[in-house]
């Protein structure tokens, strides 16, 4: 039975092989950021010692519908990185997350790192990815094979960028290769959408230590962020929860001074 992922990953085939056909790679380089130096999420995060959100601009998503649909990624995102967010991640799909083509570039205009949230799976997505200043970009295990992680990881760290890899199960864990930069567990189930943060907890004790770990989906509370917390992680990818507030901006400023104030107390 095929699964919301395998409708998804069957669309971004068609897609991208569209997308090979308007832009060439060689046009694609010539964009004024392939000569910019992207910024390193990953020294950020480790640098907030605890307190780090990656606050996602989405619009909509395939378990939940619309989230914000009028929302604008400029007034957004800058208010993300003036409330202190370690990293901003966007959403590029347009057909499920309901992305415009102009987002991203609107939301370059902070100066903290940006992840491409995209369903990767050609090395033409990531070239596409430096072109529209990204920082660092997601593979997800669930979609690819370890082989082909470690050939896009690899693809991506000669772009200059860094790579969050997703897990979702132990079996997942043999996409660890020498060119992540972070591991992330999406605690969402990205067959069913079902969410278990008891689940990631689990998981997070097989990753290796040397590597920051990033919490993913279905964070709603501080309270959720200090039981990630304690089990490793180091930075949360935050979303849905931020989207839904009349300002984004505000409610992350909140959550973020809740971080500190009770690091500062423990």
């Amino acid at each position: 039975m095929s699964t919301i992922l395998d409708t998804i990953i069957a669309r971004k085939q068609i897609e991208v092989a569209e997308a090979k056909q308007r832009v060439t790679v060689e046009e694609l380089e010539q964009s004024v950021y392939f000569r910019r130096n992207p910024v390193s999420l990953a020294d950020r995060i480790l640098a907030m010692d605890g307190h780090a959100i990656i606050a996602e601009f989405k619009r909509k998503s395939p378990s939940k519908g619309w989230i914000h649909a009028d929302a604008h990624a400029d007034a957004i995102t800058q208010g993300y990185a003036s409330a202190g967010a370690a990293g901003i991640s966007v959403l590029t799909d347009r057909d499920f997350f309901g992305a415009n083509e102009t987002d991203f570039g609107q939301a370059r205009a902070v100066s903290v790192p940006l992840l491409r949230k995209e369903f990767i799976i050609d090395e033409y997505q990531l070239i596409e990815a430096r072109a529209m200043g990204a920082d660092v970009i997601l593979l997800i295990a669930a979609c690819l094979s370890p082989e082909r992680t470690q050939e896009l990881a690899r693809f991506a760290r000669s772009l200059q960028l860094e790579v969050l890899l997703e897990l979702h199960t132990e079996t997942e864990l043999t996409h660890l290769n020498p060119f992540i930069s972070l591991v992330g567990i999406n605690n969402r189930n990205l067959k069913d959408f079902s969410v278990s943060l008891e689940h990631s907890v689990t998981l997070a004790s097989k990753l290796p230590r040397e590597i920051p770990r990033i919490g993913e989906s279905g964070i709603r509370s501080s309270s959720d962020i200090f039981m990630l917390r304690d089990a490793g992680f180091s930075g949360f990818l935050i979303g849905e929860v931020l989207m839904r507030e009349p300002d984004p901006a505000i409610a992350l400023a909140a959550l973020i001074e809740q971080l500190k104030h009770r690091h500062h107390a423990g």
